[in-house]
């Protein structure tokens, strides 16, 4: 079997996102996009590089993912890989690769998910690459494998027969060896290893119908549903928890109720646009508190240091240092094992309990997030660019700016230009989102999206912090509706975008 080298053209839209490579499957099943990123990646790879390396491959299983894996396994043999580890059918979670990664000391990984994008042949595909530590690829390596794609002239690979990823167990293939495991297994065990699973189960005591599980059969296009976990979507959920409330209430609860944490936790973490109801957490327990740019990948070095146990952003990612990714099974098993430990403490009222019981310590973060999707991206572009000339004029801080509702202003404390240094490797990440601090501890923060697919998505963060017991009970979008109206008018979205309304509000 011989490599050969496949002449192809470099594309100039492939630069990697804040988790990836996402676009239109349409994109990617265009002649040689696919295999331009995948051998971007291999190029791209830390020392050693390729050569001898061992990857884990899976994803989430939507529309285009069998092909891609074929794929991938052909140019993996064109350079040299040694070893894949393939999910049973193609289908691993972002997690279990994240696991599987350090599990076997691979090399690293390639995910193939857009996360909360849609998925369907009209929908949304993504590629990802995870390095040695599980964790999504620092944006050193992922500038360098844009830079390799922007002057790519061919790829390597070598003609090998389909690979048949139903099958579990070993297969040789000549060239490279091929595994293809339990999607399921190994992170099961990882997970018994952290939970109590006999303490939860007690708190589920009575009979529950089989087909009371739902969503538990992989689909391409997700059944036909939206993978976005908010209220847009999921109309038919009971009780709401904001993933910035959720990771604030999992880190207060972690040592009573995990054992993972029963010797202590080493520290907190959370992206700049989630709200700041962790940091109220970190303050009461002495513990340190990191503000991240968004992208679970500015988590990992903090975790490595032993300086970072549990995190989360606004986007619904949440995890701990077990793995190196967010970890949405886990989150789920957190919640429960918190449930129990609740019960026994005597919070009545499930989920709403343990909201309230939070609210009453730490007081209320209320937060929403509005995101206008497909803009046009050079009116995007001359928004956020209005924001940024506007907070540097002499006279906007100390200013107020006022709303329609209530009579209500706000007196600008702070802003600017998110910028992050690495506390661990002292690496400098600019232009991570425009803020705005307002003198009674409100926020609103501007992001452009790196997860889109198409056109620019516009994010607007608002935040405000409330230790008002009449306020704890108040719904999100009517106790913000001053500061959201102070968002559009100091933004000019309407004026830059033509949009009215969001697309989605969480």
């Amino acid at each position: 079997m011989s490599v050969q080298e496949v002449t192809t053209t470099a594309f100039d839209d492939q630069k990697p996102g804040t988790s990836g490579l996402r676009k239109r499957v349409k994109v990617f099943e265009q002649a040689n996009y696919t295999e331009n990123f995948i051998q971007a990646i291999l190029d791209g790879m830390p020392a050693p590089g390729a050569k001898d390396s061992t990857l884990v491959v899976g994803g989430d299983g939507r529309y285009y993912s069998p092909e891609c894996i074929q794929k991938i396994i052909k140019i993996a043999a064109g350079n040299q890989v040694k070893h894949l580890i393939i999910g049973h059918k193609g289908i691993l979670s972002t997690p279990a690769v994240s696991n599987l990664i350090r599990k076997r000391k691979a090399d690293g990984g390639i995910l193939l998910t857009a996360s909360h994008n849609p998925g369907g042949p009209n929908a949304d595909f993504g590629i990802k690459y995870n390095v040695s530590n599980g964790g999504p690829a620092p944006e050193g390596v992922t500038d360098k494998i844009y830079g390799i794609t922007k002057t790519l002239k061919h790829y390597k690979m070598i003609e090998l027969p389909e690979v048949d990823l139903s099958k579990i167990g070993p297969q040789n293939l000549g060239p490279i060896s091929i595994e293809i495991v339990d999607s399921v297994a190994d992170y099961l065990v990882l997970l018994k290893s952290i939970f109590d699973f006999d303490s939860i189960k007690a708190y589920l005591h009575g009979t529950h119908r089989h087909d009371s599980i739902q969503n538990c059969v992989s689909s391409p296009d997700f059944g036909g549903g939206h993978p976005d976990p908010n209220l847009t979507y999921a109309h038919e959920l009971d009780a709401f928890v904001t993933p910035s409330d959720s990771v604030a209430i999992i880190a207060d609860w972690a040592q009573e109720a995990i054992p993972y944490f029963k010797n202590g936790i080493q520290g907190l973490a959370r992206s700049m646009p989630t709200s700041g109801a962790i940091d109220l957490v970190a303050k009461a327990k002495k513990l340190e508190v990191f503000e991240v740019p968004t992208g679970w990948k500015f988590f990992g070095n903090l975790m490595d240091a032993g300086r970072l146990s549990i995190c989360g952003e606004e986007s619904f990612g949440t995890g701990s240092d077990h793995i190196r990714e967010k970890d949405g099974l886990w989150a789920v098993i957190a919640w429960l094992s918190i449930l129990a430990a609740a019960e026994k403490r005597g919070i009545k009222h499930g989920i709403k309990g343990v909201l309230q019981d939070h609210y009453q310590k730490y007081g209320r973060s209320f937060f929403s997030r509005y995101d206008y999707e497909e803009v046009d991206s050079a009116g995007a572009s001359k928004m956020m660019a209005h924001i940024e000339s506007a907070f540097g004029q002499k006279e906007f801080i100390g200013s107020s700016l006022s709303s329609q509702t209530g009579n209500t202003s706000f007196q600008v404390k702070e802003a600017g230009n998110f910028s992050y240094t690495d506390p661990i490797d002292k690496s400098v990440s600019k232009g991570q989102g425009l803020f705005v601090k307002f003198a009674d501890g409100s926020r609103i923060v501007y992001r452009l999206s790196g997860t889109g697919s198409a056109g620019a998505t516009i994010r607007i963060y608002v935040e405000k912090y409330s230790k008002n017991e009449q306020e704890y009970d108040q719904d999100t979008q009517v106790g913000l509706k001053p500061l959201i109206e102070v968002a559009l008018t100091l933004s000019k979205l309407a004026e830059f975008t033509g949009r009215e309304k969001p697309t989605v509000i969480t």
